[in-house]
């Protein structure tokens, strides 16, 4: 790691709800996740990247018991959960990695260009891992190691697979710093000065010639926090499954259906700096031939590692509501259109985005207009416009047992925008796909 905690340590700035920090002091379980950065600053004193670290919760300091659950968490909280540009901005973020993700293929679900990957000092330098650090650098990685303070034969022999150093200004002997910086510098290294705690030391590392600063003295690290996405371990295991062996997307779409929170996931995803599409997603089936199979399988085995124990889904109020609906709204758009799958798609994740605006505690049109939804689906949700918004106004009354037919303000068949085949949603025919919606999430859901 690459910050000291001694016990006594306080917290930095915490943007956090204060009954939120109340209940993740208190061990209890939270409705957020959170996530530590730190400045690194180049010699100009100007924000070069972020040291991404692992909170359990808003307390500003580290509780690591198992550092490839941590490196998970950081991850998919940072593309899943916050998001790059969030977190990230425009600059870069050094993850703190171990032996076991940095053999692991899912350390590719991080893109090169925005992700510098820190070897713990737990990591022992051998030959097998020489060869691990020269692919990843090979694909595009630059690779820092972590919490230097001496120079050891190990440390020659892994420098020139490595692209930066991270000499720690705590451990590391006063006297012992220059031949260890000319070292570093002599191979054409990048070297930065961590855990600088004083202005004594940030003038010494400058004199030694470091590129990059990092420590209390510049800045204490931030605490984010985001609202905590529960995945389903089954659900994921049962997804990885099938990419086993090879499914094709008609039977990923369904599994991913029945998992409303991972649709969300993936999106953002797809949408994330590592893809760049440029394009709207309309459709769960072009949101997984966007992303590719393989992408798919390592966020679902991010997301395992990451698994802290939530409450299964079929206890969460909001993940049934996001289901049924959705659900509805594929079926009835399957009865109004019966030859139209591109309706029914985009009906059932016009169901799925109606609510994430609540999970994340923004408006629709500030929730949807980041996850670079296709027009028609972001209308019908934030206007209520066209025969999706038409149809999302009908399941917003089925969730609420109202009788869109009698009451004006919900009469959602009457618009003029409404199609006249929705004449055919007689309050029997929405009974009764209600009822099927609900069977089918709580048939999934009774799975986990």
């Amino acid at each position: 790691m690459s910050e000291p905690f001694p016990a006594g340590a306080k917290p930095g700035q915490v943007e956090v709800p204060a009954q939120s920090a109340q209940g993740a002091e208190a061990g209890a379980e939270t409705p957020f996740v959170y996530l530590g950065r730190q400045p690194i600053l180049d010699r100009d004193g100007a924000l070069y990247a972020y040291e991404l670290l692992f909170r359990a919760g808003a307390h500003n300091y580290a509780e690591v018991s198992d550092d490839a659950q941590a490196t998970a968490q950081v991850v998919a909280r940072t593309i899943g959960g916050i998001g790059v540009s969030a977190v990230l901005g425009h600059h870069r973020g050094f993850v703190n990695i171990g032996r076991d993700l940095l053999f692991d293929d899912i350390v590719h679900l991080m893109s090169p260009e925005r992700f510098v990957l820190e070897i713990l000092e737990t990591v022992a330098i051998d030959a097998q891992l020489v060869r691990r650090l020269a692919e990843l650098r090979n694909a595009g990685f630059q690779v820092a190691l972590d919490d230097v303070s001496e120079l050891t034969e190990s440390l020659l022999a892994v420098l020139p697979h490595t692209d930066i150093v991270k000499i720690d200004f705590l451990l590391t002997p006063r006297a012992a710093l220059p031949k260890l910086a000319k070292a570093v510098l002599a191979q054409g290294k990048t070297l930065l000065a961590e855990k600088v705690e004083t202005r004594e030391d940030f003038a010494l590392a400058r004199h030694l010639g470091f590129h990059l600063f990092q420590g209390y003295f510049f800045a204490r690290p931030q605490v984010l926090t985001a609202p905590r996405n529960r995945s389903s371990r089954p659900a994921l295991l049962r997804l990885l499954a099938l990419l086993a062996r090879d499914a094709g997307i008609i039977e990923l779409e369904a599994e991913l259906k029945r998992n409303p929170n991972v649709v969300v996931q993936l999106l953002r995803l797809v949408n994330s700096s590592a893809f760049g599409l440029g394009r709207n997603i309309a459709s769960l089936r072009e949101a997984i031939i966007a992303t590719g199979t393989r992408q798919i399988a390592r966020w679902a085995q991010l997301l395992l590692y990451a698994d802290g124990g939530d409450l299964p889904w079929r206890s969460d109020p909001l993940v049934q509501l996001a289901g049924t609906r959705s659900r509805f709204m594929e079926l009835a758009a399957r009865w109004l259109r019966p030859s139209d799958e591109e309706f029914a798609d985009a009906a059932f994740m016009t169901g799925i985005f109606s609510l994430v605006h609540v999970v994340l505690g923004t408006t629709p049109a500030e929730t949807l207009d980041k996850l670079g939804l296709a027009p028609l689906i972001r209308d019908a949700i934030v206007e209520h416009s066209g025969a999706l918004g038409a149809l999302l106004s009908i399941a917003k009354a089925a969730d609420q047992g109202v009788d869109v037919r009698t009451d004006g303000a919900l009469t959602a068949a009457a618009r003029p925008d409404a199609p006249e085949a929705f004449a055919a949603l007689t309050p029997e025919v929405l009974a009764e796909l209600n009822l099927s919606a609900a069977a089918w999430f709580g048939a999934h859901a009774g799975l986990e």
